[in-house]
């Protein structure tokens, strides 16, 4: 499979970078997505956010070099902490001792070995989906710039769905006939990052509102229930590790969308998850 192959180049180039700048954006290009769709499949993949892994594998280095006997300050520098201060922060939350004390003997220290990706796809449980074609279309909404660190925009996004929710009601009457639901879209191929909570409208934008066009695309188009955002972020996971690497596409330079078709704070929400594919 070439995209397991290009996943773990990724990773080729994730280890030999750990004391050096790891770009995402590299990342995405060597295994064939963009970098905030590796992050956001990483995390899905590995368990554990990108940003959080390669922290514990420079620690995990990094404690090495101090049992050999290097300096805390040469190895702080090395993994790109400028300060001793910072530096022994990251190495206590990973190891939860002071680099101080790896040197000595009894000391309890912990590794986190390289993750090679290998697929193994379960389809113990169906899940059904369309293909579907669609051009562009507008949307207006309530929006909030998110963070390219995919770890801190699951943090973000939360927080905006909860401090918006008071206001859905403004969004219902300019729902257009073109797509049903409030959509959670996140503009995530463009240099500013923005995550929209808005319906598909032609109607004109109302104060306090932005508007964007979500690009013409191939969407397989998942459905769900549960409670949200629990059922949803877990209908994704399977989408991502159970039906993607055997589907013949790949992720597109497109948006993926959340469609509410009931209430989304609600303990059995009906949703749908837009992925946007191309063919491999």
């Amino acid at each position: 499979m070439d995209g397991l192959q290009n996943w773990n180049e990724a990773l080729d180039y994730l280890e030999a970078n750990l004391d050096g700048d790891i770009r995402t954006e590299e990342l995405g290009r060597l295994a064939g997505c963009s970098a905030y769709h590796f992050q956001r499949m990483f995390s899905y993949l590995a368990g554990v956010p990108l940003k959080e892994y390669i922290r514990r594998r420079r620690m995990t280095w990094a404690a090495a070099e101090l049992r050999g006997g290097e300096r805390v300050l040469d190895v702080a520098l090395r993994y790109g902490y400028d300060s001793p201060t910072a530096f022994n922060r990251a190495f206590q939350a990973v190891h939860g001792v002071a680099p101080s004390l790896a040197k000595q003997d009894g000391v309890n220290l912990k590794v986190f070995p390289r993750i090679r990706f290998k697929f193994v796809l379960k389809g113990d449980v169906e899940m059904e989906y369309q293909i579907v074609q669609r051009d562009a279309f507008r949307i207006i909404g309530f929006r909030v710039p998110i963070p390219a660190e995919q770890e801190e925009s699951f943090q973000v996004v939360p927080k905006f769905w909860a401090e918006t929710g008071p206001r859905l009601g403004e969004l219902i009457p300019l729902m257009g006939p073109q797509l049903q639901g409030v959509l959670g879209v996140s503009t995530c191929h463009l240099e500013e990052n923005f995550y929209f909570i808005s319906v598909a409208s032609d109607a004109p934008v109302s104060e306090g509102m932005s508007e964007w066009t979500v690009p013409a695309a191939l969407w397989a188009v998942f459905s769900g229930e549960g409670p949200a955002p629990m059922a949803i972020q877990e209908l994704e996971r399977r989408i991502v590790t159970e039906w993607l690497p055997d589907s013949g596409y790949e992720w597109a330079q497109a948006p993926d969308i959340e469609v509410y078709l009931s209430q989304p704070g609600a303990e059995k929400a009906a949703f749908q998850v837009w992925l946007p594919i191309q063919k491999k």
